[in-house]
């Protein structure tokens, strides 16, 4: 009787898990199809408009041959700049959490209020730095639109920085200390390069994020239709020549809003893989 009863049983389990293995499959795989079909659409439609005159001819007006030359310049111009900004903040906020204040109540504050900027929508951010920036200076530019994007790097980079900061074994900076050697001089001998790799994919990541942001440039940077890398007036982006081009009825304009997708599409899957390699990296090392 003890014999048929564990037999049943097992049969049961049996049953369960593989109704729950199927519905995970067939879960994923309706998940993978539809990512396979939106990525199929994006390079049938971004792959045939793709041309070089795309990198070498300014937006074009309708019904007129063109490409995207000013809004990747200007995307490239202010995401380097916004990196620049951003990433010197996001790890200095990041060391002292981790080095100097890992217990204090600051930190604790920092946290918290670094993870709101985490899951803040992107539109909030722009109209912050529209009020701050272009509300009192009378006039979009390419410098609010870099500080927007800078915004939404620094939380980013802070919680990568502090994270891979406190991976470090502490028996390495004790072994620093006990040699006299200063905490500053500890954390950018061996702090920083022991966590380089993680913090470097942080970067990266940062980058991905900001590369597609749509709605903060729009508050801030606007737009222009010619070349212009006067940052301190309206700049193009490759996000909002999409956006624009997308919902104009023209075949033209539309066409290049899919090789403008793919771009972007392309550039942030290159920096997702370079972030992985250097997290590869890290995990070996």
């Amino acid at each position: 009787m003890a014999a048929r009863t564990v037999t049943a049983l097992y049969a049961r389990r049996r049953l369960r898990n593989g109704l729950t293995m199927g519905l995970a499959y067939a879960a994923t795989g309706f998940g993978l199809s539809w990512l396979v079909l939106i990525l199929g659409v994006l390079l049938y439609n971004g792959f045939s408009g793709l041309s070089l005159a795309v990198f070498t001819e300014m937006t074009p007006p309708p019904g007129a041959a063109g490409g995207l030359l000013n809004p990747i310049m200007g995307s490239l111009v202010m995401t380097a700049i916004a990196v620049a900004l951003g990433t010197p903040l996001g790890i200095l906020a990041g060391t002292y959490m981790a080095e100097y204040g890992r217990y204090d109540k600051l930190t604790t504050v920092v946290r918290f209020i670094n993870d709101i900027l985490l899951s803040a929508p992107s539109i909030v951010i722009g109209l912050f730095v529209y009020e701050i920036m272009v509300a009192r200076m009378g006039h979009f530019s390419g410098w609010a639109g870099a500080v927007s994007l800078a915004v939404i790097v620094v939380p980013v980079v802070v919680r990568t920085t502090e994270d891979m900061l406190i991976l470090v074994p502490d028996t390495l900076r004790e072994a620093a200390a006990s040699i006299g050697l200063p905490r500053a001089l500890m954390i950018g001998k061996i702090a920083y390069r022991a966590a380089r790799a993680g913090m470097i994919t942080g970067v990266l990541l940062a980058v991905a994020r900001i590369s597609g942001e749509t709605a903060p440039l729009l508050f801030t940077a606007l737009n222009n239709q010619f070349w212009s890398l006067d940052m301190n007036a309206p700049v193009a982006s490759l996000p909002v020549v999409i956006f624009q081009f997308a919902l104009s009825p023209y075949k033209d304009w539309q066409s290049l809003a899919w090789t403008g997708a793919l771009i972007i599409t392309l550039a942030v899957l290159t920096l997702s893989i370079i972030a992985r390699v250097f997290a590869a990296k890290r995990r070996s090392s």
